[in-house]
């Protein structure tokens, strides 16, 4: 069955790609945008239906909406300037939303011209990204409390959220940790009972697997890049071995970074190649990877997993810092997206452009849960990498 599978997924990207040589032309990630709607893939469309409640006709008219407020919003946020205080997706309005400190100002006049939506907001995203990486200096410096699960800056509410197990709000450490960024009204605190502590999703060896390393771990293949491919740093460390799906010898990790990042780049070999496509594991059609445009908070966003396979959700939070409980990961978006065991690495996607890889999270895919990536283009950016693209 899996030789069938391979075989069928091989056949339809050559055709899918209109060309009978594996010869790809690279796409460099920084301009890496798309250039006019494009229809989304059918399985996208599927999954999007299933976990997000729309219809057919409404999965594709958010995807054409989604696409263009990506588009939009590195323009917007440089129209604002320093009156910037963040830019979100708004599934109700479909539009990007921008929140400026004064929206009587010429810049809010600028990102009006730009055609989204201006909204006013307390604070600049200068402020807020100054506090957060305060938190994120502390914890790397002397740890973060464990009852401190998160912290991000929420441009919707101008404010930043520490994301903190109920009962432990008013605790000492939780308290002093969080002091700074409550003295300068900067901060909300979001309690739970029932969330559980966040971790990493890689997995011990299973039959049925993208790729093992050194023989026992299990995690998915990210995006391909030229040379290899790129995955979560949780997964291996620089010179760790990597087999295929089917065993056989891939490759080696040739860089990584777990904890304070959670990223690493698999170099390749022995007769292994790569395609711009992200695998829908038979659940949805595979779909074709053309760029890497950010997708602003608030856009639909899929997974693709060896374990748990295709689910899709909403992207809740950007630079959010995770608390792991083998340190703090800096950096992250966050989902509503689950995920189980071995869907470490692998790939997350908003219609046809890379998002990021799969990092960790809380809950599975029977209950419900809650999964953050690293961010791909931070990874390439890192290591020099190409994406390979359709």
């Amino acid at each position: 069955m899996r030789r069938v599978t391979r075989l069928r997924w091989g056949l339809s990207v050559l055709l899918a790609l209109g060309t009978c040589t594996l010869g790809l032309l690279p796409v460099d990630t920084a301009t890496a945008q798309p250039s006019s709607p494009r229809p989304l893939s059918p399985g996208l469309v599927t999954a999007m239906q299933r976990d997000l409640g729309l219809t057919a006709s409404q999965a594709r008219t958010r995807g054409e909406r989604e696409t263009a407020a990506a588009e939009l919003a590195p323009r917007a946020e440089r129209a604002a300037g320093r009156t910037f205080g963040g830019s979100w997706y708004d599934p109700a309005r479909g539009t990007l939303v921008v929140g400026v400190t004064d929206t009587g100002t010429a810049a809010a006049d600028a990102v009006r011209a730009t055609g989204a939506t201006v909204v006013r907001v307390t604070h600049s995203a200068r402020t807020l990204d100054a506090a957060k990486a305060a938190l994120d200096d502390t914890a790397t410096s002397d740890g973060a409390p464990t009852a401190v699960r998160s912290w991000h800056v929420d441009p919707r509410t101008s404010t930043l959220v520490a994301e903190v197990r109920k009962g432990a709000e008013h605790s000492a450490a939780v308290t002093a940790f969080l002091a700074p960024a409550r003295e300068a009204g900067l901060l909300t605190v979001h309690t739970s009972a029932t969330a559980q502590t966040p971790r990493t999703f890689s997995a011990g060896t299973v039959g049925g697997d993208p790729y093992y390393i050194n023989g026992n771990t299990r995690c998915s293949i990210g995006f391909s890049v030229v040379g290899g491919f790129v995955s979560a740093g949780h997964c291996g460390s620089a010179g760790s071995s990597v087999a295929g799906w089917d065993g056989s010898a891939m490759g080696t990790f040739a860089g990584s970074s777990f904890p304070g990042n959670d990223y690493s780049y698999i170099r390749i070999g022995n007769g292994w190649w790569t395609v711009p496509v992200v695998l829908g594991w038979g659940t949805v059609s595979d779909i074709l990877v053309r760029g890497s445009a950010v997708a602003p908070v608030g856009s639909s966003i899929c997974r693709s997993g060896s374990t748990t396979h295709w689910h899709c959700g909403t992207v809740l939070t950007q630079n959010e810092t995770v608390n792991y409980s083998q340190g703090s990961v800096y950096g992250l978006t966050g989902t509503s997206v689950c995920a189980e065991p071995g869907d470490s690495g692998g790939s997350f996607i908003t219609g046809d452009q890379a998002q990021g890889v799969t990092s960790g999270g809380w809950g599975n895919c029977t209950s419900g849960g809650q999964t953050w990536f690293q961010p791909v283009n931070e990874i390439l950016s890192t290591y020099g990498l190409t994406l390979v693209t359709a």
